[in-house]
């Protein structure tokens, strides 16, 4: 899959105050093409949620920013978690099982929603909280000191969790610090400082995955990343092109294209009826009676928001 984000991401790095942190990456993923923010800092008081942008990238309380992959494939495969800031290891928890809650053997997670993971304190008051990691993968141990970057463990599935990821929680003095807006606590609007060392990449939705297949996959197919097929017969049941995303809102458009080695064959446009953390659209044609010409087929995903582009994903494949 090439995915192309077109509109409306943020590009932030540190520019906050003497005194402040500086945070390094703490996924070992490339954040622009491959893994993505799934969740940020509530900022709203209410019932309801929003980012620090106004967006809809978080949800009630939540307390930290989400690190996705983009599948339990990639998971299982091994993702390191890194130190964001030098520290020492306060407490450390290793023993919890790798299983989603969406699982019905999900274990009772209650005080125990962070999983495994670790907490780092930092000078002057600083602490950051690392959460659903790989159960045994933790390689420190409490009194250890790590610098920037050092290997802490792996992203798993333990603790309260519903896709794979890492959860960072950043506070000072106990409370919680949203690192893309440290200023403020609770308000929303226009990036200013940010706590990230590096610039980190802020979507406000977009492309996860996208293949083709001879039936509409199952969801639970798409997030684990074995729905995608590469060859498919040119009698197959149907020709069916599907995209996966995240940050989806009430009216965005997913628009599903297919083109072959005689033009277009498909070309269709959804609205999504609600704002969704995670979804998945799909759409194609039956397979005519002489069957599909054989050759290279293209599908084409693209999210739309209020008549812009989001972001555009493509996905081949060949029908033998």
């Amino acid at each position: 899959m090439i995915r192309t984000t077109l509109i409306a991401t943020l590009s932030l790095a540190a520019t906050s105050a003497a005194g402040d942190i500086s945070l390094g990456l703490p996924l070992a993923c490339d954040m622009d093409s491959v893994c993505f923010i799934q969740q940020t800092v509530d900022r709203d008081t209410g019932p309801g949620a929003q980012d620090f942008t106004c967006g809809p990238l978080s949800y009630d309380e939540h307390s930290g920013t989400d690190f996705a992959l983009p599948s339990l494939a990639m998971q299982a495969a091994g993702v390191d978690v890194l130190a964001a800031a030098p520290g020492t290891i306060q407490g450390v928890r290793n023993d919890m099982p790798d299983v989603l809650q969406t699982d019905p053997a999900a274990p009772d997670v209650t005080d125990r929603e962070c999983g495994n993971g670790l907490v780092i304190r930092h000078a002057d008051g600083w602490e950051t909280q690392y959460c659903h990691m790989a159960q045994g993968s933790l390689t420190m141990k409490p009194g250890d000191n790590v610098a920037t970057g050092d290997v802490l463990g792996r992203v798993g599935l333990s603790g309260e969790t519903e896709f794979p990821h890492l959860h960072l929680s950043v506070r000072r003095d106990g409370a919680v610090v949203d690192p893309f807006a440290p200023s403020t606590a609770t308000s929303c609007g226009p990036a200013g400082d940010s706590l990230w060392s590096d610039a980190l990449t802020l979507a406000p939705g977009g492309l996860i995955a996208a293949g083709f297949r001879a039936d509409v996959p199952a969801f639970d197919a798409i997030k684990a990343g074995t729905a995608a097929m590469g060859t498919l017969p040119v009698s197959g049941g149907a020709l069916v092109v599907w995209g996966y995303a995240f940050g989806g809102q009430a009216g965005d458009l997913m628009v599903l294209q297919i083109a072959g080695p005689e033009g277009t064959v498909f070309d269709d446009t959804q609205t999504l009826d609600r704002t969704q953390a995670q979804l998945f659209r799909a759409g194609g044609r039956r397979t005519p009676p002489e069957g599909w010409p054989p050759g290279d087929y293209t599908g084409t995903i693209t999210l739309q928001r209020d008549g812009m582009v989001i972001d555009t994903a493509t996905t081949t494949v060949t029908l033998r």
